[in-house]
């Protein structure tokens, strides 16, 4: 067991996962700077200084932080635009896949009707 672990580990795609993990970890907290430090006060300025950070509502006990699910959107949105432009930038890198050689075309189902039809009058 203890050699099968070794060999998952030592294979590419689960390195290439954690270094991925890793780098995601610390875009993070980029693009949480960017949201909470440049894109918050920007918004707030552009409806009038407000600051929707500490908007909510509380029902008894519980309190509704609308204002921070309002930051983990801007936040998903920003990180899902950026890793958007990643891809499309790495698919531009990749060498393009030879296309597979079309099939030679056989005969057409019109074909096919005729010759059962004329099997069918023999």
């Amino acid at each position: 067991m203890l050699n099968e672990f070794k060999a998952f580990i030592s294979k590419g795609n689960v390195i290439d996962l954690a270094v991925g993990i890793i780098i995601g970890a610390a875009f993070t907290a980029i693009v949480s700077s960017l949201v909470d430090d440049l894109i918050q006060p920007l918004i707030g300025m552009i409806i009038g200084g407000i600051d929707f950070s500490s908007w909510g509502f509380s029902i008894g006990e519980a309190k509704f932080a609308i204002g921070n699910f309002i930051t983990a959107v801007i936040k998903f949105l920003v990180i899902a635009w950026v890793v958007f432009l990643l891809v499309k930038a790495m698919n531009k890198m990749m060498p393009k896949k030879d296309e597979a050689p079309a099939a030679p075309a056989g005969p057409s189902d019109n074909d096919l009707l005729k010759e059962i039809l004329a099997e069918l009058k023999k």
